[in-house]
């Protein structure tokens, strides 16, 4: 890996070629220390153009090949994904700010859904039937055109793997927006691409803001766009995407619960809940935002708080992505503490010895929260989790329902019974027992519900089949001498 200083100036990757031109720059940061580390250009709806006029000239030639021949690519792809994971890792660790061992763990989440991908002839097989003597009815999957990807800072590695590698598979062309915030690993993964074989333009990149964002949603020549970013964002992309008659897959934020019931088990509970408060600095959608403690809790709470200052900012906890996001994340602690809440670990304030210019924020605890209060309600996104008390499993799950988004909740108990109310009852698209980030593995799929995602079906897994694919529908007859029915 190169040192900080000398990584270089990102490009856009359009027709298989990397192109600078002369748009205006915007400088990044690392979060870890605060320092400039690249530059990226501020492209314009004339790239976006060029990036579908490239993925419209080759798709093809792309999606004539079969499947079979597809996969093939993405076998290579995994392989040099794994060579390369060190690289990766460290790219992640550099731009995004979250400790190596997170770092890598995506990159090889990456590599795992690449493997689903991969998987796609075992998994897609045409349908045939003869449906009358004689008569012959078939599906097939057939993949829409130029589609397009655009992605979060959170996880610059994973999540433009939750879209290109199904994508491509399935035989679309793709434009990538990657946030830019961390453009470095997406110009990695088009580098690897074109290593692994990929033709020039099934793939393409291309950085800047709100300006592609909107080139994106607009162009006639894409006939798909997946996000994932913020609820307030997601819905503007939705709405923007969807009345061009466009398909669109919006995934936004997410204010997921942890319901604790007095029989959950102490130490895996305090555990699992400050892991999955303070995992990736809580910038993550599947991230704890919310304890709701039921009845008599309290010594798990003392447990959790032990926990908490067992992770050290610089160390087994991460930065945050930027001074503003160090600054938001703050705020939220002190309104609620001036509003009665009372802060049992505080993390504001934290610098680390060397890297005084980082965006830090330490493992924070609030408890006394009440329902009406931001921190409770609004999606903080940082290591931080609010405590709320419940008098029963009742009025517990009243809380969760009363979120308006529905990305994920737990439940922590050793009640076969009670867990199996919250399943049932919680408003959530992604439920877990005893488990802090319960994230479906492949095959299953990742989506929430309410204002956690807009559109149909889930971004992995076997429902991403449905959203990257159009399905044609033949029926033929060959023999005249069969006789003709209402059926034929």
């Amino acid at each position: 890996m190169a040192m900080i200083s000398s990584l270089p100036p990102v490009q856009n990757f359009i027709g298989g070629q990397f192109k600078r031109n002369g748009q205006s720059q915007l400088d990044v940061f690392s979060p870890l220390d605060g320092q400039i580390i690249s530059s990226l250009p501020l492209s314009s709806a004339e790239e976006v153009n060029d990036a579908v006029q490239a993925a419209s000239q080759i798709f093809p030639e792309w999606s004539s090949q079969t499947l079979k021949e597809r996969v093939q690519i993405f076998f290579k792809y995994r392989t040099l994904l794994e060579k390369h994971a060190d690289e990766l890792t460290d790219l992640v660790h550099v731009e995004n700010g979250k400790t190596k061992d997170e770092a890598r763990a995506e990159v090889l989440k990456s590599i795992e859904l690449c493997e689903f991908a991969v998987s796609m002839p075992q998994i897609i097989a045409n349908e045939v039937q003869e449906v009358s003597r004689g008569v012959e009815c078939r599906i097939e999957r057939k993949p829409l055109g130029v589609v397009a990807s655009i992605t979060p800072f959170n996880f610059p590695n994973m999540v433009p793997h939750w879209s290109m590698p199904n994508a491509l598979v399935l035989g679309n062309c793709m434009v990538l927006k990657p946030s830019e915030l961390v453009p470095l690993s997406a110009m990695r993964i088009a580098e690897l691409l074109k290593e692994a074989g990929l033709p020039d333009g099934v793939f393409n990149v291309v950085n800047g803001g709100r300006e592609v964002v909107e080139a994106i949603c607009d162009h006639p020549g894409i006939k798909s766009v997946a996000f994932v970013g913020s609820t307030r964002v997601a819905k503007i992309v939705y709405k923007r995407a969807t009345s061009t008659l466009k398909r669109c897959l919006a995934l936004g934020g997410a204010k997921n619960h942890l319901l604790v019931l007095p029989d959950a088990h102490p130490e895996m509970t305090a555990n699992n809940v400050v892991a999955s408060m303070s995992g990736c600095a809580g910038q993550r959608c599947m991230a704890a935002a919310v304890m709701v403690g039921v009845d008599a809790v309290q010594h798990i709470i003392d447990r959790m708080i032990d926990e908490a200052k067992a992770v050290v900012p610089g160390k087994n906890l991460g930065s945050v992505i930027s001074k503003e996001a160090k600054e938001r994340i703050e705020r939220y602690i002190t309104e609620a503490e001036q509003a009665g809440a009372k802060v049992l670990v505080d993390g504001r304030n934290t610098t680390i010895p060397g890297k005084e210019g980082g965006y830090y924020v330490g493992p924070t605890i609030v408890d006394y929260v009440t329902r009406d209060m931001a921190i409770a309600k609004e999606e903080v996104f940082g290591p931080v989790i609010s405590i709320i008390r419940a008098k029963n499993l009742d009025e517990a799950i009243d809380i969760e329902n009363s979120s308006h988004y529905g990305n994920a909740a737990a439940v922590f108990t050793q009640s076969g019974g009670l867990a199996k109310q919250v399943i049932e009852r919680a408003s959530s698209g992604m439920v877990g027992v005893n488990i802090g980030v319960p994230v479906p593995r492949e095959p299953f799929s990742f989506g929430g519900w309410n204002e956690s995602r807009f559109g149909v079906g889930d971004i992995t897994g076997r429902s991403s089949i449905e959203f990257w694919t159009q399905s044609k529908k033949t029926t033929t007859k060959w023999n005249p001498e069969d006789k003709t029915n209402w059926m034929s």
